[in-house]
């Protein structure tokens, strides 16, 4: 399970087991302070912003090759791009100061937060032991932009494959679209596919027309199995399946060169050798 639709909003898994968190977090806060009538809502939100903020800049910090020229883009976290140790630490870190600085708190904050953490801890594992079990890269049917069936066996074998789910009328899709463009080009060791959900070819066709893109694998779901299959409620979602059709990541969101570039790293070295590497050699 990639993301659930809650009404014409559409949340990742991650982010939505976050938010639970926090509210299992809040109403343990709210109890074990209510006799003291001692609030920790404030100091659960500090940490919570705390975390994300430092989060995002150990993202940063660690793919900061890709935002050189692009500072914008630092502060720009549509791409999803958050550091999950980085973000524990600081949350660990803060809510250890405010628990030293505190002393009227310490009991319900401490509760709040141990609470949150298991939450979140134990919802992640599930749901990544059940993924886990249904991994593989889905049979769905698909087409060429001529209206054939075509099959995902048309891909190069012992290759990992990253499968791009869009359409045209999703504005974060054509923004992506170049980096992908870049980076299929790039790691000629990686399949790229682009399976666009419930458009006609045609419509598909005029698109890639107008915005000037080259894409290799651009095929048609017309009945959007691969969202079904994978869980996926939202668009863009981009798939990363190693070398043996095992899935070992998902991004639900735009990406950027950064956010790209941490999928990619799931893959072995010498798949991601660039195409001046090979071309070198």
């Amino acid at each position: 399970m990639i993301s659930i639709g809650v009404g014409p909003v559409s949340l990742s898994m991650g982010h939505l087991l976050l938010v639970l968190a926090f509210v299992v977090a809040l109403i343990v806060g709210a109890l074990a302070g209510r006799k003291e009538k001692l609030p920790v809502s404030g100091a659960l939100a500090d940490i919570f912003l705390a975390a994300m903020v430092g989060a995002r800049i150990g993202f940063v910090i660690r793919y900061h090759e890709h935002y050189q020229g692009d500072w914008l883009g630092i502060i720009d976290i549509r791409d999803g791009g958050f550091d999950l140790v980085s973000g524990l630490v600081v949350a660990l870190c803060f809510a250890g100061y405010l628990l030293w600085r505190r002393a009227s708190i310490r009991r319900p904050l401490g509760s709040a937060v141990a609470a949150g953490l298991l939450t979140w801890g134990f919802t992640t594992g599930v749901i990544a032991l059940i993924d886990d079990q249904t991994s593989g890269l889905p049979e769905v049917a698909l087409t060429n932009l001529n209206e054939q069936p075509v099959s995902l066996d048309i891909l190069p074998q012992g290759q990992p494959t990253v499968i791009n789910l869009w359409a045209t009328w999703c504005p974060p899709c054509i923004r992506e679209m170049p980096v992908l463009e870049e980076a299929q080009s790039r790691y000629p060791g990686v399949n790229f596919v682009f399976a666009n959900q419930g458009e006609h070819p045609e419509t598909i066709r005029r698109f890639l027309s107008e915005q000037n893109l080259e894409l290799q694998h651009v095929l048609s779901d017309r009945q959007g199995g691969f969202g079904r299959a994978t869980g996926s409620q939202g668009l863009p979602t981009t798939l990363f399946y190693n070398a043996e059709g095992k899935l070992v990541d998902s991004h639900m969101g735009e990406l950027s060169s950064a956010s790209l570039a941490r999928g990619l790293e799931r893959f072995a070295p010498r798949h991601l050798e660039s195409s001046q590497e090979v071309t070198t050699r």
